[in-house]
Order: C-alpha cells, then structure tokens, then sequence
C-alpha cells in the first residue's frame, strides 16, 4: 500500500479558476551545511499559526513577482533583490475556496527579519524544516523546490486536511 494520495476523482483541474492569487517566497541564505531558509509563523488570515514563507495574495493588477516583494517586505521587512520563479500551486477547499499560489526563491536581499502584525520570522537549517507544523503539502513540494526542480502541484484540502494531491515535475 502507498502513501502516496491519489488525485480526487471527479475534480475538474482542467477548468480550475481560483477565487484568489497568491505568493510565496523562500529566501535563502549562507552555502552547504550552514544553508537556511526563511520561514515565518503566520498571526492572522489563512493558515494562521502555521509556519510557511512570506508571501500573499495579489493585489489589483500586481504580477506575482511584484506580490511576492511586496508581501516580503511587509510581513518581515526583507528588501528582496532578485527572485526566481520556482513552481506553480494550486488549492481546492472542499468548502468551495480556492488559490493559485506562484512560488518563488531569492538568495540577494537588504535588511534584517523583523516580526510584524503579520509574521514571526526565523532562520532555520535547510534540514530542520519543520514540516510537522505547515501545511499538510508541503512536505511534497519542499524538497523538489530545495533541489532546484520546477514543479506544479494540485491539491484539494477539506480545512487543515489533505484530502488528495497531484504532483508534477514542468
């Protein structure tokens, strides 16, 4: 038997329109074992009290490179430099919301993480992310973005619950 979630039959991804558009942005810094990553423990909004990376909904005619900056700067006070578009998500909420998230990384940044009304920001070591406290995907996509590959996920959820996943290499 797998562990593996099997994507939910009958859910039409083919025609999947988001209510919202959103970002993410992991930012890295230092090289080899002294790697780590960016992360932030949400306050408010959706996935509040998890841990995740800056990042958020679009706003207006925003690009999502443009959110993802913005959102960076607001939520830990980080001026990003130059980001790279790393993947592509998609969520189903069972209760009928739904959001296409852009996925980005940056190595170049001015600033220092700061907490906010928004965010609780930390540094952890690349092999201490702690997915026991994100959401219940993440752990899929993770490692394939840490590795460099591009990727794109369609996961529906029932609140906090995982209910299926698909998961593409692009």
């Amino acid at each position: 038997m797998s562990d593996r979630i099997v994507p939910l039959d009958g859910f039409d991804w083919e025609h999947f329109s988001p209510k919202d558009r959103a970002t993410l942005l992991f930012v890295f810094r230092g090289m080899g074992q002294e790697r780590e990553v960016l992360l932030i423990r949400k306050k408010r909004g959706l996935g509040a009290g998890k841990v995740n990376a800056p990042g958020g909904k679009l706003e207006g005619a925003e690009t999502p490179l443009a959110a993802a900056l913005r959102e960076c700067e607001e939520e830990v006070g980080l001026q990003v430099e130059k980001a790279k578009r790393a993947g592509e998500l998609s969520f189903q909420f069972e209760d009928g919301y739904s959001l296409h998230c852009t996925v980005f990384t940056a190595e170049e940044y001015e600033g220092k993480a700061v907490e906010t009304d928004e965010a609780i920001p930390f540094w952890v070591p690349i092999e201490d992310i702690p997915y026991d406290e994100m959401w219940a995907d993440d752990h899929l996509w993770i490692p394939r973005l840490l590795a460099g590959e591009a990727f794109q996920g369609f996961f529906f959820f029932r609140g906090d619950e995982l209910l299926s996943e698909d998961l593409r290499c692009c």
